[in-house]
């Protein structure tokens, strides 16, 4: 569903953040995919679209909350480690924020892009900052449909990061998308699963005292914890 003026609620921001303290998985089919080196990966299918939802929740062992958010927002520094993006700017609309995303798929599937918006807010619990980022597509006539590239309409994400209590970073992050075309719904599904498998052994390692965080991919078109992205050499 589409954003309209005023971006998210309060109650979304919140959701967000309590699932850090207390995962919401019952009441609902949520299978555990993966779970290895401190991060457990669920799916939960979408009867609509036959495609999965996807919760993560983990640690992330001398990564701040305050550098995840950061590089999390930081357009330009994704565009120097993720090969698989065209085009990714921010622009000013009626007001409001909003990212295009210009994915590169391989031949001979065409490219996908995105129309989104996204908030970022630091909570407070306990004395204690919580960083949430909330993502949703939106349209906007300012970044009308290219020939070619199909639009992905139906997309969200959410992330909370907190304190660890130590030098690290205890993270939750719910993802989305239906990426359209003709892609057939096992097709996308066995990819996410093969791809978060892959990606269990390699969340976060130390390389002398420079912390690199590993993909952890729960799409074909999303990665998390970032792939190769040497956190020590930015700023």
């Amino acid at each position: 569903m589409d954003l309209g003026a005023g971006g998210f609620s309060e109650e979304q921001f919140r959701e967000a953040f309590a699932e850090l303290q207390q995962p919401a998985l019952s009441g609902a089919d949520w299978e555990l995919l993966v779970e290895t080196f401190g991060i457990s990966i669920y799916r939960l299918l979408d009867q609509q679209t036959g495609l999965y939802e996807y919760k993560v929740f983990g640690f992330l062992e001398d990564c701040s909350p305050d550098l995840l958010a950061d590089v999390f927002m930081d357009l330009d520094y994704r565009k120097q480690w993720d090969q698989y993006v065209k085009e990714l700017y921010e622009k000013e609309c009626n007001g409001e924020a909003a990212v295009y995303w210009e994915v590169k798929y391989p031949f001979p599937m065409s490219n996908r892009d995105y129309v989104y918006v996204r908030q970022r807010r630091e909570l407070d619990h306990e004395g204690q900052k919580i960083h949430v980022i909330l993502a949703q597509s939106t349209s906007m006539p300012q970044f009308p449909e290219k020939s070619g590239v199909i639009r992905v309409k139906q997309y969200k994400q959410s992330l909370a990061i907190q304190s660890d209590g130590k030098r690290g970073s205890k993270v939750f992050m719910y993802y989305f998308d239906n990426p359209g075309g003709q892609i057939p719904s096992w097709l996308i599904n066995w990819a996410a699963k093969v791809r978060s498998q892959e990606a269990g052994g390699e969340v976060c390692v130390t390389n002398v005292g420079a912390v690199r965080l590993k993909r952890c991919a729960v799409s074909g078109l999303m990665m998390l914890f970032y792939e190769t992205a040497l956190l020590s050499d930015y700023d």
